[in-house]
């Protein structure tokens, strides 16, 4: 009889509801739509390095995906600033809802594709 105590408390106590698993992943997939020149390109930024693309800072935080059981998604936590200083973006990117926290920026569009 303990052990049934024992479980239930373990099930409903010491596991959270509604608790979702991520897994880290290292590469973030991002598209950038140069909205001058009209142009579309795909970047791969490795998580936690720097890189500048035309007049842009990229730096990708933590890029995860949710749980393989669950419908999947990706998430990228994001800074974006202009090469020669002044942040544009700075938060997470939801694949499936890119307009939660949309990129607002004049001259590009960004938004995440994957996470690998």
């Amino acid at each position: 009889m303990m052990k049934i105590y024992r479980f239930l408390f373990a099930l409903f106590v010491l596991v959270p509801f509604g608790a979702h698993a991520y897994i880290d992943k290292n590469i973030a997939v991002i598209q950038v739509m140069n909205k001058a020149a009209g142009k579309t390109q795909t970047l791969q930024l490795p998580v936690g390095q720097l890189v500048g693309f035309e007049k842009l800072n990229l730096l990708v935080r933590a890029c995860k995906q949710s749980d393989p059981f669950d419908a999947e998604n990706f998430y990228a936590f994001t800074e974006i600033s202009k090469a020669d200083g002044g942040k544009i973006y700075g938060n997470w990117m939801d694949r499936n809802n890119p307009g939660k926290n949309p990129v607002q920026n004049a001259d590009y569009d960004i938004w995440l594709v994957r996470c690998e």
